[in-house]
């Protein structure tokens, strides 16, 4: 899964908080695919709303836990508490929450 930042159709962008449809946590989005890009058994496993594969993919660090998981965008939709995000690689993928959106970290070179 490699880190895009400008992909055309999709709903969210790095950075974005979101809210997830059926399960009802909130988070941030730190990665998208342009469609799944994980495994298929692991698609059979967790997938269980069968979403589409074709269709946009998003890595998130899940609100008030440590956990991060790899969403469809069909089951996001957009957060609109816009209160910051409780995860302990908060600070490893953003600098500052900023207007509602989180601002992504300066590379390290």
């Amino acid at each position: 899964m490699g880190t895009v930042t400008n992909i055309t159709n999709t709903k969210f962008s790095v950075g974005d908080l979101i809210h997830h449809r059926l399960f009802g946590y909130r988070g941030v989005i730190t990665d998208v695919d342009r469609n799944f890009q994980l495994t298929d058994d692991w698609y059979e496993q967790v997938a269980k709303s069968r979403p589409r594969k074709d269709k946009p993919w998003y890595n998130v660090l899940v609100d008030g836990s440590n956990h991060s998981t790899y969403v469809a965008e069909q089951n996001l939709k957009p957060d609109d508490t816009l209160e910051p995000i409780s995860h302990p690689l908060i600070k490893k993928f953003f600098s500052k929450l900023e207007n509602g959106r989180y601002i992504r970290s300066k590379p390290i070179n």
